[in-house]
């Protein structure tokens, strides 16, 4: 059976808001739940003990915690929180920057993210001989190239699928929430936390395009796969990643587990998710199409 893993939260809560978020999620049916700040430095409601203490709290309850490092590394500050995640010798790292790979002590399990951008065999035996047993592919690569793909995947690596959320899609130096109110990067008087689902941009037909996040350019679309349980399952992924949301996390994480138990069918778990979204849904990386697009399972 698949199992299901929480991606980390990528936008800003306040501290409250995300311990009671990780007290539900202890009691909820994901087994993997990936947590720390991936998106800006500059978020400081939790620090790395926090978040050490969220993972002790999470392992008591069963789960497998994985601290996930920040995709984009641009001071020495970074670098240092970056070295300590990697080096906490308590729990598996998820590695969104290359930096944090080499940075990992030699032979340490991680995850290799979804932000390294692998797309091929060499690189995946590469990361499997430092110690990756787990892989999260790009969002755009579609069904056929995984399949490819997965021929050449190390027996030892795990392989882990986007499944559900915003998909995100850049990041940059800059942040753009803070631009949207005329304020600069380092004075952006935390202007990410009044968007607790990011920032929704519209086309000039007023049509929803991207959600910004910070540095994050996100999907404006809830990328579901929901309806392609059994191909994903056929094309070698163990895990499915369900990226949190403001609400309705663990309603979501509720139907995909009723869904990957063979429950509810495809149809069935799409009404009931359909409510729950705070976009439209996608899944077009997955059948080789433009992202935002919805094919029919």
């Amino acid at each position: 059976m698949l199992k299901l893993a929480l991606g980390p939260v990528l936008t800003y809560w306040p501290r409250a808001t995300v311990f009671e978020f990780y007290q539900q999620v202890a009691e909820s049916p994901v087994e993997i739940v990936y947590i720390g700040e991936t998106v800006c430095s500059r978020r400081h409601e939790l620090r790395l003990n926090d978040w050490l203490d969220v993972a002790d709290m999470l392992a008591d309850a069963g789960k497998q915690p994985v601290l996930s490092t920040q995709a984009l590394i641009e001071s020495n500050s970074e670098l240092a929180t970056l070295r300590k995640i990697a080096s906490n010798g308590r729990y598996l790292v998820e590695a969104n920057d290359f930096g944090a790979v080499h940075s990992m002590p030699p032979g340490t399990p991680f995850v290799a993210g979804p932000h390294l951008n692998l797309y091929n065999g060499p690189a995946l035996a590469m990361l499997a001989g430092l110690g990756a047993t787990r892989w999260v592919p790009p969002l755009e690569m579609n069904r056929e190239q995984l399949a490819h793909l997965m021929l050449d995947v190390p027996a030892a690596i795990e392989t882990e699928l986007f499944a559900h959320g915003r998909m995100p899609l850049a990041f940059s130096a800059r942040c753009f929430t803070a631009r949207n109110r005329n304020l600069p990067k380092d004075d952006c008087q935390f202007s990410c936390m009044e968007h607790p689902d990011g920032l929704l941009l519209r086309t000039k037909e007023q049509k929803p395009f991207l959600v910004l996040n910070g540095t994050q350019t996100q999907s404006s679309g809830i990328y579901s796969l929901i309806g392609e349980l059994e191909q994903l399952e056929a094309a070698g992924a163990g895990v499915l990643r369900i990226s949190p949301q403001a609400s309705g996390t663990m309603q979501v994480l509720e139907i995909y587990d009723q869904a990957r138990r063979g429950l509810i069918g495809g149809n069935e778990a799409r009404q009931r998710l359909a409510p729950l979204l705070p976009g439209e849904a996608c899944n077009g990386y997955w059948y080789g199409r433009p992202g935002m697009d919805q094919v029919a399972a």
